[in-house]
């Protein structure tokens, strides 16, 4: 059977643009979803109404019953990651899903703060 739409290696080829349906992130998600940001699913849309999500959608509200990071989901889903910022905008403006930046470094330590430990620590 030759069928160009298969390819025996990768299985069916579908192209990130028809599960987004040809869009890109939004400007208002986008900033939000960093390779690091924690997705996870709000407990009252695990009940709600499903009518209009795609197979995809419900994927990543089953697999955010626990946080799970933006890479994360790419990973799981096997997708790349602007069609994986599409369809989590997609759930946040649903309220499906909440979002959390990973917490920020501090910046670095003083170099007068940590030599005045070392000094404090050798003289113990």
């Amino acid at each position: 059977m030759d069928d160009g739409w298969y390819d025996e290696a990768a299985g069916p080829l579908v192209r990130p643009y028809a599960i987004t349906a040809g869009r890109t992130p939004s400007a208002t998600t986008s900033g939000k979803l960093d390779v690091a940001t924690q997705v996870m699913t709000l407990r009252t849309a695990e009940r709600t109404e499903s009518a209009g999500l795609t197979p995809e959608h419900l994927k990543i509200r089953r697999l955010c019953k626990r946080p799970l990071s933006v890479a994360e989901l790419a990973v799981h889903m096997n997708l790349p990651l602007g069609v994986i910022r599409v369809l989590c905008g997609d759930l946040i403006e649903r309220g499906v899903v909440i979002v959390r930046s990973p917490a920020q470094r501090a910046g670095t330590p003083d170099r007068e703060l940590l030599q005045a430990v070392l000094d404090g620590l050798s003289n113990l």
